[in-house]
């Protein structure tokens, strides 16, 4: 299914050349690591850092560490960059992105190709040269599924973009084991499952919030296409599983009775949290205007803003675990 985009206003690309004349050089640095997504970038270095401990057995070279920390951060901000050019169009239509530098025009669209071309090819030759051409290929891979995959191929044609778009933000945990290690093993893709598994219902909230943004750029995220009832189903089926896959890491990894606790409690405080977004979706659902819930009603932020805190938490678990003496 593809809805159709809304018009967009061309005021802000009739006023590009203007902005750009004005922007001062801080406004220009400032456009540029806003076209990168830094929160993004931060959230994935979380998933990161904690892998290589967990393939280290203990605490990795603090070089290599920070050699894929700057490898992982370029290869995110090409594929972030990328994603905001391709996406410019919408981004203008939508009052979340109204904001970005391509929208603004504080960045002209061949200046923005050209820096996520320039950082994707320093991500993967930074880390050939410096951890290793197997890190490199995942990162490589990770640019390219994010940018080929999820942007130009599913995000404006399918309900389930995300779902599967999701799968590029899960890289970073293989490329951080492979920098350790220089091979991948079962570990690893439990912790890509995990990251896979928990990403819609990341998503799907803040989805739930930007309905009408999305409805009018014409992007159909579930939300957009779906009762609110059913997305909160799949919020919850999705974190079920989520949190079972996170506890096969205990056996798999093998990791300790810390992990294992870590997880549980983690787990079940999310499983709770994604049930009572589905119980305010019932309840809303139930009134008799007819009208659709409104997300403050519903509240899907809470779950949005909790399932950041699971998965550093859970991350952070994935660290220590390994430093314990059990």
């Amino acid at each position: 299914m593809r809805l159709p985009v809304t018009a967009v206003d061309s005021r802000p690309a009739a006023d590009s050349a203007f902005s750009r004349a004005r922007r001062t050089p801080r406004q220009t640095v400032s456009a540029y690591v806003a076209l990168t997504k830094p929160r993004i970038i931060e959230l994935l270095l979380v998933t990161t850092v904690p892998t290589m401990f967990l393939a280290a057995g203990g605490v990795p070279s603090l070089w290599l560490v920070a050699a894929t920390l700057v490898g992982g951060s370029m290869a995110a901000g090409s594929a972030n960059t990328l994603n905001c050019y391709f996406d410019r169009d919408i981004d203008m239509v939508m009052h979340r992105t109204e904001r970005r530098p391509l929208a603004t025009g504080l960045v002209s669209p061949g200046e923005a190709l050209v820096f996520g071309a320039v950082l994707g090819f320093m991500s993967v030759a930074w880390l050939g040269l410096t951890v290793g051409w197997l890190a490199a290929a995942l990162a490589f891979g990770a640019i390219a599924f994010y940018v080929v995959v999820y942007t130009l191929g599913l995000k404006r044609r399918t309900p389930q973009n995300i779902v599967w778009g999701g799968a590029a933000g899960c890289m970073p945990v293989l490329i951080g084991w492979a920098a350790v290690t220089g091979s991948l093993s079962w570990a690893p893709v439990v912790l890509f499952g995990v990251i896979f598994f928990w990403t819609p219902p990341h998503y799907w909230p803040l989805s739930l919030r930007f309905r009408d943004d999305y409805a009018a750029a014409g992007v159909p995220m579930l939300p957009v296409v779906a009762d609110t009832v059913v997305v909160a189903r799949r919020i919850v089926a999705y974190s079920w599983i989520m949190v079972a896959v996170s506890l096969l890491l205990w056996p798999v990894a093998p990791t300790g009775p810390f992990y294992a606790a870590a997880a549980t409690v983690l787990g079940a405080g999310f499983l709770v949290e994604a049930h009572r977004l589905l119980h305010r979706a019932r309840q809303a659902g139930s009134t008799p205007s007819g009208s659709a819930p409104s997300d403050v009603t519903i509240a899907p932020m809470r779950l949005f803003h909790w399932s950041i805190t699971y998965l550093t938490l859970l991350f952070v678990a994935v660290a220590i675990d390994p430093l314990l003496p059990f």
